[in-house]
């Protein structure tokens, strides 16, 4: 059987995708051949992504309203003609402080982003997938799906709930030929993270390269995961090599678990 990593001809959606871990996400699926349609909160990142990648387009949203990520989806598909595979990439870190001070509006919010919104576009997308006679997606949680981590109760909550939506929609759509898994990113170098080491060691009274030093303790390698790592993993599921792979965790994190 000839299995290919190409991804020529199918068309791709990937959300909050104009920096960080969702870029290069965006940049691999392209690279692959496939055309995509991202969306992202910074006008300026989004300006700045079009005008570096013919075949990615680029929209603003914010996929904490329920109407705006309706209005996206509607829009990408359109300019698409269609669609196969779909990554619900979104995720902000949240609060950092224990669950009886956490303002609700926060918790919210936390939650519309890194799960409601993965919810409404697999939703979205179910029925342009079986139209196309199947597809793929792809929902990135975190290695705080599968663990509880103190004063980050909103942020676990969420990675939770993606794995529990991801496990359910693989039951559901797997009878159209659309295979749904998740990947569990570990420490992964970026922006987000360098603003959560900080956060973390403003409120521990430590110096950031203390927290950076355990987090990659954890790790039996040494060292944080990139963009790349996470990338990589994605290509492989959503192309023909992943064909028969569903409902499965998958855990980069340069084994720190």
């Amino acid at each position: 059987m000839a299995l290919s990593l190409s991804l020529a001809g199918r068309r791709a959606i990937v959300s909050a995708a104009t920096s960080g871990i969702g870029r290069v996400i965006a940049e691999t699926l392209s690279e692959a051949g496939a055309r995509v349609e991202v969306c992202g909160m910074d006008q300026a990142k989004v300006a700045e992504l079009e005008r570096h990648h013919a075949t990615i387009g680029a929209s603003s949203c914010d996929l904490a309203d329920a109407a705006a990520t309706e209005r996206f989806f509607a829009g990408a598909v359109e300019r698409l003609g269609g669609l196969d595979i779909l990554i619900n990439n979104a995720g902000i870190a949240g609060p950092i402080e224990p669950a009886e001070t956490i303002a609700l509006e926060a918790w919210n919010r936390t939650l519309a982003i890194n799960l409601t919104s993965h919810f409404l576009l697999a939703r979205l997308a179910a029925p342009f997938m079986r139209n196309a006679g199947g597809g793929a997606i792809v929902n990135i949680s975190s290695t705080s799906g599968l663990e509880g981590n103190a004063r980050r109760s909103p942020y676990n909550a969420s990675k939770w709930g993606v794995i529990g939506l991801t496990k359910s929609l693989a039951k559901e759509l797997g009878p159209s030929r659309i295979r749904v898994n998740v990947i569990c990113p570990g420490f992964v170098e970026g922006d987000r993270m360098e603003r959560v080491i900080a956060e973390t060691a403003a409120q521990k009274a430590v110096k950031p390269g203390e927290v950076r030093a355990r987090l990659l303790a954890a790790s039996s390698m040494g060292i944080p995961v990139r963009p790349d790592d996470i990338a990589a993993m994605l290509l492989f599921l959503v192309s023909d090599l992943g064909t028969r792979m569903s409902g499965h965790v998958f855990v980069v994190d340069a084994d720190a678990m």
